[in-house]
């Protein structure tokens, strides 16, 4: 008798497809609830259930597993929509995403969490974030071991630290907990923790001036406990960092297409006030006046120049390019100064009116002035630079 076939594994539910065309309707939607946000300083769930539901949260998701696999390109674009709506939403949703795209590039998951990981963000919200920066250390990107410790304990791993500046971790389903282990000789790495273990504590420590409704706040683990399959690139320290150059292009491309958005939302906003706005001396909108007319322009071309580099080099890294993944640091740069730049112009331009709590500019130059924390940081891309070129054989 022929044995009857193995039945089939049940298939994993797909995650929605991204909806690119629906982005300025998503837009105007975030924006409506950003100020309160910012206000109460509120996590915007309704406002990651909507990036959810239109299937951005999942949009970098590899084909293998079921994902659309979307590229930077398409992350870049995604950003800039959600930044000129809410940055908090654009700023959780920007390290969902990049954490999806580096799966999708190489494979560092073991399989069991990997798969619920999917399985949750084809359903519901599924935020994950790594959780890197410390206390005493600062930032990993600097060198040096962590203070968190990973000690083998029977079939578990057993987590106890302080981590800072944790975007999102309120709602955080996920951590990518940076940690040493307890060993004679050290390895350092990411653990694989859900939210939700026994020990976690999130201490709400972020009170910022700007991006206020990422809840960025401290996170505290007490002898977390989790299996000793759950880790990613748990390896010997190494003197270089280990530094990821694709993944470092994600992360300055996406955040500079972020907060090119935060700008073109302040630049719509001094637009209508420019129309709106007739003092009685003039007798016409301020819209009217050349010196208005000519600063506007300015900030236009500034944003115009940076989103299209910013792009363009996406477009390139999505190809393969080595060198759009060298240049991607120095586009966050210039990114992200044209985007300050430009916000704080059309504060000086309209004056009082740009820093009362009744307008939103003031939301807006809170949120870009952000832009400057992230890494890779100024300095470090200019020194990077420098020294690059420094060595460049001279061009004939």
């Amino acid at each position: 008798m022929t044995p009857a076939p193995a039945p089939a594994a049940p298939a994993r539910p797909a995650p929605p497809p991204p909806d690119l065309d629906g982005l300025p309707a998503l837009t105007a939607a975030l924006a409506e609830r950003a100020a309160e946000h910012d206000r109460d300083a509120s996590f915007p769930t309704d406002g990651i259930a909507l990036v959810h539901r239109a299937g951005l949260l999942t949009a970098t998701v590899a084909e293998r597993h079921g994902g659309p696999g979307r590229g930077l390109a398409d992350t870049v674009r995604i950003l800039r929509a959600l930044g000129a709506g809410d940055p908090a939403v654009a700023l959780v949703t920007a390290m969902t995403l990049f954490v999806h795209a580096a799966e999708a590039r190489e494979a560092h998951w073991p399989a069991g969490p990997l798969a619920r990981l999917l399985a949750e963000s084809a359903e519901r919200p599924t935020l994950v974030n790594h959780v890197r920066v410390e206390p005493e250390l600062g930032t990993p990107v600097h060198g040096g071991l962590p203070a968190t410790v990973a000690g083998r304990r029977g079939d578990s791993w057993e987590l106890t630290g302080r981590k800072i500046f944790s975007t999102g971790a309120p709602a955080l389903r996920w951590l990518l907990v940076w940690a040493r282990t307890d060993e004679p000789e050290p390895r350092v790495g990411s653990f694989l923790v859900r939210g939700d273990l026994p020990g976690i504590t999130v201490e709400p420590t972020w009170d910022h001036l700007g991006l206020r409704a990422s809840r960025s706040d401290d996170v505290l683990l007490d002898a977390v406990r989790v299996p000793l399959d759950h880790t990613a690139r748990l390896a010997a320290p190494s003197p270089e960092g280990g530094r990821d150059l694709l993944g470092a292009a994600w992360n300055s491309l996406g955040l500079a297409a972020l907060y090119l958005g935060v700008a073109r939302a302040a630049q719509s906003w001094l637009t209508a006030f420019l129309h709106e706005r007739t003092p009685s001396a003039l007798g016409a909108p301020l819209a009217s006046l050349p010196r208005f007319q000519s600063e506007l322009g300015l900030i236009d071309v500034e944003l115009g120049g940076a989103e299209r580099l910013v792009a363009a080099l996406a477009a390139a890294v999505d190809a393969g390019e080595p060198s759009a993944v060298e240049e991607a640091p120095g586009a966050k740069l210039l990114g992200t100064r044209a985007a300050v730049d430009s916000v704080q112009r059309a504060v000086a331009l309209v004056g009082n009116h740009g820093l009362t709590r009744h307008h939103p500019l003031q939301r807006h130059l809170r949120d870009v002035l952000c832009a400057r924390v992230h890494t890779p940081q100024d300095d470090t891309v200019l020194l990077a630079r420098g020294r690059a070129a420094l060595h460049r054989p001279p061009v004939d």
